[in-house]
């Protein structure tokens, strides 16, 4: 498995345009093959707008073919219209996950 991460500043005032088009983007990703889970994390202030998104992806492929689409490049362009700043993203495997049971 494999992880894209990137981390952005959320500006003020769009917090709920950020969350909205993660709230459509996250349910697009259910759609495409080799996606596994999201993570969206905050960061240690809790009332900070710095965040953190991890995708996991099945193969470093499908992950790759995920961004070729008119859909990702429309959709990270809204995300970054929302934020002050976002960093590069970055690309790991995944060494290990553990989920507790449903």
């Amino acid at each position: 498995m494999v992880a894209r991460v990137t981390r952005y500043r959320i500006r003020a005032g769009k917090e709920e345009e950020f969350a909205s088009t993660l709230e459509w983007w996250i349910s697009y990703l259910d759609t495409l093959a080799g996606f596994q889970f999201y993570l969206l994390l905050r960061g240690e202030d809790p009332h900070g707008r710095d965040v953190t998104s991890i995708s996991v992806w099945d193969c470093v492929e499908n992950m790759t073919s995920s961004e070729n689409t008119t859909v990702y490049y429309e959709s990270v362009k809204t995300l970054i219209a929302c934020c002050e700043s976002f960093s590069p993203m970055h690309y790991h495997d995944v060494l290990k996950t553990k989920f507790a049971h449903s």
